[in-house]
């Protein structure tokens, strides 16, 4: 099987559908987007890459137009920051390294611009084992915990030194 090759998404175009697709079919992980909430998020991303329609990752800095509870729980504890706001690879590529891929590029273009810090949650309720072990295998640490009732989840947050 080829390398895969990385996509850097245009921040004019938001993601194709196919991408939009993916997302919204792992919702109960992620969250639903709509063409339009998918085109802000790229316009205003650190980094919005895939990999062809099977994989995308979606992270912001500190200083992003982002009005999210988690991302403004890490703003609240941090300086300077790179958030992970969604990655998702489809099932047929799952276990493959592609996720790892998107990481490792992702904390090169960070520590490259002077980021300490890489951070994302993960699902407590509903849980979300695979996604725990795939980040503390990265390397994150538990830094705290949330309930988001409004939309019925627990939340761990996670960091990861990379400076």
């Amino acid at each position: 099987m080829p390398a895969p090759v990385f996509i850097d998404l245009d921040p004019t175009s938001g993601l194709p559908d196919a991408l939009l697709a993916l997302n919204n079919d792992f919702a109960a992980e992620l969250s639903v987007l709509d063409s339009g909430k998918a085109r802000h998020l790229v316009r205003h991303a650190f980094m919005a890459r895939a990999i062809g329609d099977q994989a995308l990752l979606l992270a912001f800095d500190q200083d992003a137009p982002y009005d999210n509870h988690n991302f403004r729980w890490f703003k609240e504890r941090f300086d300077r920051f790179v958030y992970i706001d969604r990655v998702v690879v489809t099932a047929k590529h799952q276990g493959g390294g592609w996720a790892k891929l998107l990481y490792l590029s992702l904390f090169a273009r960070a520590l490259e611009r002077g980021h300490a810090n890489v951070t994302c949650e993960i699902n407590v309720d509903p849980p979300n084992p695979r996604s725990e072990a795939f980040h503390t295998g990265l390397g994150f640490e538990t830094v705290g915990q949330a309930i988001l009732p409004s939309v019925g989840k627990t939340v761990r947050y996670f960091c990861k030194p990379i400076a």
